[in-house]
């Protein structure tokens, strides 16, 4: 056994070609079970996948980089359940993409800020968060009210989204233009933060 090894050590090529198959073999045995994890997979019950006004909320957010202070992520630890509520699961995300979990709170976690507040209290929040949270360091996004939401390409998305497995129908996609009517980037990403977590309720 040790002549070898011995031999191992001294052929680089071979060595190169072991070390491979071994972080290919580990690899797989990590990643392979994962694809046969229901839990991981399919989505909780009772969960939706976005709404046209929702999902371009959620591009609003994106776009603004609200992922940048707010993660969406509540792990299972008792200061971040009795804080947030009921601790984050995958099958919550099943029709994120991407997902928005973060790892930077400068501002508070929003997993499950969906129906804590009113839409008015989002709306004021949004355009100068200091009339609501004196203490807050929060940018505000006044021009959110200003602009339409974007109708023009949400056919598409939804389109994309169904290749990826989101449950929507033609119908869906059809009416999808329909739901940004008149509306702003203000109504979607109030829509889409109203949204949040409440498959899985929230303890009060």
């Amino acid at each position: 056994m040790a002549i070898g090894h011995d031999k191992i050590e001294k052929n680089i090529g071979l060595m190169i070609i072991l070390i491979i198959i071994t972080i290919s073999i580990g690899g797989l045995v990590q990643i392979v079970p994962l694809f046969f994890q229901t839990s991981t997979t399919e989505a909780v019950a009772g969960l939706e996948p976005y709404s046209p006004l929702r999902l371009a909320g959620r591009d609003v957010y994106v776009r603004e980089g609200c992922y940048l202070c707010h993660s969406q992520m509540i792990r299972p630890f008792r200061a971040e359940t009795e804080r947030y509520g009921h601790y984050s699961v995958a099958g919550e995300y099943v029709y994120d993409r991407p997902f928005q979990w973060g790892s930077k709170r400068t501002g508070p976690d929003l997993a499950r800020v969906g129906e804590r507040y009113s839409d008015e209290w989002h709306r004021v929040h949004l355009i100068n968060p200091r009339d609501v949270v004196p203490e807050s360091i929060m940018p505000g996004y006044p021009w959110l009210e200003e602009n339409a939401a974007d109708a023009g390409t949400i056919q598409r998305k939804l389109e994309v989204l169904r290749l990826l497995g989101a449950p929507y129908s033609d119908e869906d996609i059809a009416n999808a233009p329909q739901a940004l009517e008149g509306k702003t980037e203000m109504d979607a990403m109030i829509a889409y933060l109203q949204g949040m977590g409440t498959t899985i309720k929230t303890r009060r």
